[in-house]
């Protein structure tokens, strides 16, 4: 692939996708990653999964406590991937993000990327009114004691991918088939469930995008839109 050449422009595509299989996001990304590569803009894609448990690198398959009859049963995919982090869960109701991002030559920094992608998604909850934090040692964002929002990134050549996942108005009980991250004495929570009412995806992209442009310092295009 060489090395990234550092981006003259700081333009994001931002790709409201829809619904998406697990294997097509991935593929989608390793598309990204080498157009950013070339130098071609960032992109910000934004989809949901079906059903699937993600194992990031040196995760253990014991934090999945369903059984594999009760996976097939619920047509739940398991997938060992590249990010870090432990297990978690994505479907319908989630956003998932996935920053394509040449951090190159102003942002080489592997704990800032990480607090950005939670400040990001602390501003955009903030607009629903929900009062979201960093809990220290932890990555993520929290309301309580409840993860709202997860996060695993890897970084190649300081192009980022995979991301974050923020529960709008997920299925919440799925998460009661792993132990999220590997954290046993915390919970998870949702907008939907935080606000007592339902939350649509598209609301929370959209608000999300406006975000991640400010953090980032990009300008950002918005294409497509699965969600209509």
């Amino acid at each position: 692939m060489g090395t990234a050449p550092i981006q003259a422009n700081r333009v994001c595509d931002a790709r409201m996708l829809g619904i998406v299989s697990y294997a097509d996001g991935l593929a989608l990304q390793e598309e990204a990653i080498a157009k950013c590569a070339g130098g071609e803009p960032d992109q910000l894609l934004l989809l949901e999964h079906p059903h699937v448990f993600t194992l990031g690198r040196g995760a253990s398959d014991e934090n999945i406590l369903a059984t594999p009859a009760e996976l097939d049963s619920d047509s739940i995919e398991v997938h060992h991937i590249g990010r870090g982090g432990d297990v978690t869960y994505h479907g319908p109701g989630q956003l998932v993000g996935y920053p394509i991002v040449n951090l190159r030559p102003d942002r080489c920094d592997v704990h800032r990327y990480v607090r950005d992608l939670e400040e990001v998604l602390i501003r955009t909850i903030a607009e629903f009114g929900i009062e979201g934090s960093r809990i220290k040692g932890l990555t993520g964002v929290w309301v309580g004691d409840e993860k709202i929002a997860a996060i695993g990134v890897r970084i190649a050549r300081w192009i980022t991918s995979h991301g974050f996942a923020l529960n709008v108005a997920t299925d919440l009980d799925y998460f009661n088939m792993i132990v999220p991250c590997g954290i046993r004495d915390k919970g998870v929570t949702s907008l939907s469930k935080t606000l007592g009412e339902p939350v649509r995806l598209e609301t929370a992209a959209e608000t999300l995008i406006k975000h991640f442009a400010v953090v980032f310092d990009r300008t950002v295009n918005v294409t497509g839109n699965g969600w209509r």
